[in-house]
């Protein structure tokens, strides 16, 4: 994702300048058009103003993130508080000062003078990308434009409750294999700090030829001996860097590859994106956005990147007049399931509710799997700390009986 400073121009002539986040400039041309503008220039914001705004941004992400809750008990009261008769704007100044999140706090502020200042609230939520996402502010667009924008905001505050069950559900699941994990890896540099010398000083002592594998060890753990902070800062910044690279492009798809075709996540994986996309379909759909939009937006919500790209290919055949149905079946991440129930929701007019009984379905499916999880990731955790503490006692232990055999 780049940050684009961009000039655009709308129907009526009006000039609008700006910055958005997007991945280029074909994206970023797209989110204009969706608002009524048209892209005339875009370029990359400069790598010297990155780098002095990086602290800030740092900690305007970590300390000022609005949370997926905080974004769900919004949508929930705005749409209680417009049918209870509270205009816009009044509405948003009553959630503003009941908000706690300081930065949230000036986003709704922001908003509020953007509204007082004449602009809709789909384009002044818009000017906030990694709060509102396409998803939210093309919801509230259709409920601004058809006049119920109270249900539409019940239908995505419900959408986002679903969302952050289903979140709620996979992270916990993660837990336990995070803990095991991070034990092994403090373990494994208490060993390397405190054990290890001891027994490479015997070694050193008796002068005998040891094998690859315990020079291995016997490095790696001097250098952390005399090194520690080093070695920390350096995993640190390893795993700093691994993140940086699966947020690229090509890193995004070696893992969304990874995930599809690894046996133990395949399954996991498939069920995933086949509810959030069912789910975001049936929503944005139940709010009256069109189908092919909806496929277009449904694609920013996955996270596997072949689903997102699938959806949009997807999307323009069915702007050509292909039915829904038969795109599907041209990808095999799709289960046939998918395409089957899609086939019956367009042939019955009910392709909303058939995508939300699909959504529930994958959802159930996704809970039962994380609900066995725990079962499932318990062998295969021992069988990779098996395979450590054996290698680990194979190259120390394995020259102690060289040496006995010697005697």
């Amino acid at each position: 994702m780049s940050i684009f400073y961009y000039t655009s121009k709308a129907q009526d002539g009006k000039i609008k300048s700006g910055t958005m986040e997007a991945r280029d400039k074909q994206r970023l041309a797209q989110a204009l058009r969706q608002r009524g503008f048209l892209l005339t220039s875009a370029k990359i914001i400069g790598e010297e103003k990155k780098k002095k705004h990086i602290v800030q941004e740092i900690f305007k992400g970590i300390l000022g993130r609005v949370s997926l809750v905080e974004k769900l008990m919004f949508t929930r009261n705005l749409s209680v508080m417009i049918a209870a008769g509270f205009s816009l704007h009044k509405a948003l100044e009553v959630l503003a000062k009941q908000t706690k999140n300081a930065n949230f706090k000036k986003i709704i502020n922001d908003i509020v003078l953007s509204i007082k200042k004449g602009q809709s609230l789909d384009e002044s939520l818009a000017k906030y990308p990694r709060v509102f996402n396409d998803f939210f502010v093309n919801m509230v667009k259709v409920g601004e434009k058809g006049g119920n924008l109270e249900e539409v905001l019940k239908i995505l505050a419900n959408h986002l409750k679903k969302e952050h069950d289903f979140i709620t559900k996979v992270k916990g699941a993660m837990v336990y294999p995070a803990v095991i994990l991070i034990a092994m890896i403090f373990i494994g540099i208490l060993m390397m700090v405190l054990v290890v010398p001891k027994i490479a000083g015997m070694f050193e002592e008796l002068k005998t030829d040891l094998p690859f594998s315990t020079k291995i060890i016997m490095a790696v753990s001097m250098f952390l001996k005399n090194n520690l902070i080093i070695g920390i800062i350096g995993l640190i910044v390893i795993v700093f860097i691994l993140v940086r690279f699966f947020r690229t492009n090509k890193g995004k798809h070696i893992l969304s590859w990874f995930f599809l075709h690894f046996p133990f996540f395949k399954n996991l994986t498939k069920k995933m994106n086949c509810a959030r996309f069912a789910r975001s379909l049936s929503s944005l759909m139940e709010s009256g956005v069109p189908i092919v939009e909806s496929l277009r937006i449904s694609s920013q919500t996955v996270d596997n990147v072949f689903y997102s790209e699938s959806l949009m290919k997807i999307s323009n055949e069915v702007k050509k007049g292909t039915s829904l149905k038969e795109n599907l079946e041209k990808y095999d991440i799709y289960p046939v399931l998918v395409s089957q129930m899609i086939g019956v929701g367009e042939e019955t007019g009910e392709l909303s509710n058939i995508m939300n009984r699909l959504a529930d379905f994958y959802e159930e499916e996704v809970k039962n799997v994380t609900n066995n999880l725990t079962s499932i990731i318990e062998p295969i955790l021992m069988i990779i700390i098996g395979a450590v503490i054996g290698f680990f006692a194979i190259s120390m232990i394995q020259p102690m009986y060289s040496m006995m055999e010697g005697l």
